[in-house]
């Protein structure tokens, strides 16, 4: 299985983790610094879960979220639910002045096809 060490690589990379949605816990992560991925890994379960949750609601049908962006003045913030099991996301934080952003879910991507089955 992957791990989110090799997102250290990523320009402005501060954070990543997988996390499962439904209780909020982390299932590995790696962080630079003294970033509280703990607690973001947390508070985006409820991200992550309101959005499918809006999503049932509208009846888009369409249930898959490829990811979600959160851009702060200095970061940016990606989640990405796995294809195989909504419920379990990868986050990573970046400081936006380093990132780049289209490397960064191309990578998220990719780890995304090499986790096995949860």
């Amino acid at each position: 299985m992957a791990t989110v060490d090799s997102l250290k690589k990523l320009d402005g990379f501060m954070a990543a983790a997988l996390v499962d949605s439904g209780s909020g816990m982390m299932i590995e992560s790696v962080v630079s610094g003294n970033f509280p991925v703990e607690i973001a890994a947390a508070a985006n379960t409820e991200v992550v879960q309101a959005k499918l949750k809006a999503m049932d609601a509208i009846g888009l049908g369409d249930d898959t979220i490829e990811d979600i962006l959160i851009s702060l003045g200095t970061q940016y913030h990606l989640i990405r639910p796995l294809a195989s099991n909504r419920e379990i996301f990868l986050y990573v934080a970046l400081e936006r002045s380093r990132a780049n952003l289209a490397l960064a879910r191309m990578e998220l991507k990719k780890m995304e096809g090499s986790i096995k089955r949860i």
